[in-house]
């Protein structure tokens, strides 16, 4: 079976199989699109994440080792600010230590001088003090010995010269803040342990201002450590704390420790994505004054991992979304298929005469309305038929009619306006006015308007009952009221006037001063209402009764025009939901009402 075959027969004149191809080729194309989209949407929002988390953490070391800098920074600060502790020092730094023992027993003994002004026990405070502190060193570099605090210890006194190491050498070249212990002076105190990294103070005199030695204090690192393990125990990748020369003062891998980072150099101008180990994401945070800086590295495969099960979700997920999203719509197009076939099925059976089939689809939907449409047309044609007949025998008996009352119009004026101005020459000015009235009201009746609106109804009706006024003078009055935004609203011509005469005919009271007609038009909601009312005889029931069944029954020949005129144009017009409703009680009065569509 080609695919020719199958588009001609399956395809090409289905409307049904092109709307669920289209739909759901759309649906494929929308829902891969919406879950690249998600993929990546969310395993940006993941790197992002570990970006964020991985500068936390800098931060948070980088603001650690920048509290022990400043921590070292007031110690000589401190010192200096007193200035019986600032000369203790200088003489500690400038003689050897016998000498200073010696003057520090000689001023105990011979003064008050306070403890707290001995410079060996300021720093011997600061170790105890700080306990991430592994070792605090006093160098002499006029006497080249080195003090040695050590945490948990004794403290020790060791000589350097220049003629059995080379830590004077070290001491004299070194400018960094933040550095590696000195090999030198490793060896000189047997400190083997390589997770240490110490922050370098240079001491002067300040008498002089000659620098007179050194203050370094080796920290361990385990700090370091808690700090990271507070942040996030999960964190991706490893955070270096780097010398100024690229070695490693703090390494959260433990890989590096002991040596010059590998990748240093692609650390200067660092992206956010370098190519070290592997391609690596980069957070750095320098630090000026102390020297060092802080790097973030994460691999891209490690941060990979935290959202590669997302892509094991989202397959499955798109793929369950495009069976459902095909499967719902093609149960809902099948069966709106079979009812349009339903309904075409019917179309030919009343295409071949069957006026009797009737769509069964109790259904409110478009297809239900279409079906019920369908119905409703086949009933009004069905009485349309029943009419027609009847239709065209009046039809010819008002052709017939229009012959008979076809008179010349302006001779009926100009006769009209001779009797006028004869009676106005008499000084009969009410019948001057009457005659007046039924010259226009007659033009209004004759006159052919394309237009024939509610304004212009109304003004017949006034017109008419004007002649009635100046007939029975103080005995009859009447009111138009309507609304000036329904006035040019098309309505079907001599509608009201006949109601208006079957009031003067039959219910005014000529005995009575008080006869009252009231007209009134307004919309509501989607339909024009507008009602007669009188307080004329009225209309007993049972004739009442009488009047609205011949109003419902079919027209017999030779009845009366009136009312069933009205009613039965309103109704060939308009439908059977409108037309006209009579209430009436006796004595009291009667209210025509007439109901008809806006549109």
């Amino acid at each position: 079976m080609s695919l020719v075959y199958l588009y001609r027969n399956y395809i090409k004149n289905n409307m049904f199989t092109k709307m669920l191809l289209s739909f759901s080729v759309i649906a494929i194309i929308t829902i891969l699109s919406l879950s690249y989209w998600m993929y990546h949407f969310l395993s940006q929002s993941a790197i992002r994440s570990e970006m964020n988390t991985q500068r936390e953490a800098v931060e948070q070391v980088e603001r650690y080792v920048n509290q022990k800098y400043a921590n070292v920074q007031s110690y000589v600060n401190d010192m200096y600010r007193n200035n019986p502790l600032s000369d203790d020092a200088s003489f500690f730094l400038m003689n050897n230590f016998n000498e200073y023992m010696a003057k520090r027993i000689d001023r105990f003994t011979g003064s008050n001088v306070s403890h707290s002004e001995s410079v060996l026990a300021y720093f011997k405070q600061r170790l105890e003090d700080d306990a991430d502190i592994e070792n605090i060193l006093l160098y002499s570099a006029e006497k080249q010995y080195v003090y040695v605090y050590k945490q948990g210890s004794m403290n020790r006194l060791y000589q350097a010269n220049s003629t059995h190491s080379f830590i004077p050498d070290a001491m004299a070249l070194e400018t960094q803040s933040v550095t590696l212990p000195n090999e030198w002076v490793r060896k000189l105190t047997h400190n083997e342990d390589r997770s240490l990294y110490a922050i370098r103070s240079p001491i002067n005199d300040m008498r002089t201002y000659k620098n007179i030695g050194q203050l370094l204090v080796y920290y361990r690192t385990d700090g370091l450590h808690k700090v990271l393990e507070t942040i996030s125990p999960q964190l991706k990748g490893y955070i270096l704390v780097l010398s100024a020369d690229g070695q490693v003062l703090f390494d959260s891998s433990n890989k590096y420790y002991g040596k010059r980072y590998p990748y240093a150099d692609e650390l200067l101008n660092p992206k956010e994505v370098v190519d070290l180990e592997e391609e690596s994401y980069i957070t750095t945070l320098a630090r000026n004054q102390g020297g060092y800086t802080v790097v973030g590295i994460a691999p891209k495969a490690e941060v990979a991992k935290s959202y590669k099960g997302l892509l094991n979700t989202i397959i499955p997920l798109a793929l369950i979304s495009i069976f459902v999203a095909i499967l719902v719509p093609a149960i809902l197009i099948v069966n709106y298929s079979k009812r349009t076939n339903n309904i075409i099925r019917f179309m030919r059976k009343v295409e071949t005469g069957d006026l009797v089939a009737r769509i069964q689809d109790p259904r409110e939907d478009q297809l239900g309305q279409i079906s019920h449409s369908f119905n409703e047309m086949l009933d009004e044609l069905t009485r349309y038929i029943d009419r027609v007949y009847k239709a065209e025998i009046n039809q010819k008996n008002a052709e017939l009619s229009a012959l008979q009352a076809r008179i010349d119009p302006h001779f009926l004026y100009n006769t009209l306006e001779v009797i006028r101005m004869r009676a106005y020459s008499q000084g009969a000015t009410d019948v001057a006015e009457m005659i007046y009235s039924l010259s226009v009201l007659f033009k209004n009746m004759v006159q052919k308007k394309r237009i024939h609106t509610l304004k212009d109804e109304l003004e017949a009706c006034r017109l008419y009952l004007e002649l009635f006024r100046i007939r029975y003078k103080d005995k009859f009055t009447y009111e138009i009221d309507w609304d000036e935004e329904i006035e040019d609203i098309e309505i079907i011509k001599m509608s009201l006037q006949p109601l208006i005469e079957n009031y003067i005919v039959h219910g005014l009271r000529s005995d009575r001063y008080d006869n009252y007609i009231h007209i009134k038009a307004e919309e509501r909601g989607d339909r024009i209402h507008i009602e007669i009312q009188d307080n004329g005889k009225g209309i007993a029931e049972e004739k009442l009764n009488s009047i609205l069944n011949r109003l419902q029954a079919p027209e017999s020949s030779g009845e009366s025009f009136g009312l069933r005129s009205v009613n039965d144009r309103l109704k060939l017009t308009y439908g059977n939901d409108y037309g006209m409703d009579i209430q009436s009680k006796p004595d009291i009065g009667t209210t025509l009402i007439i109901e008809f569509p806006v549109t």
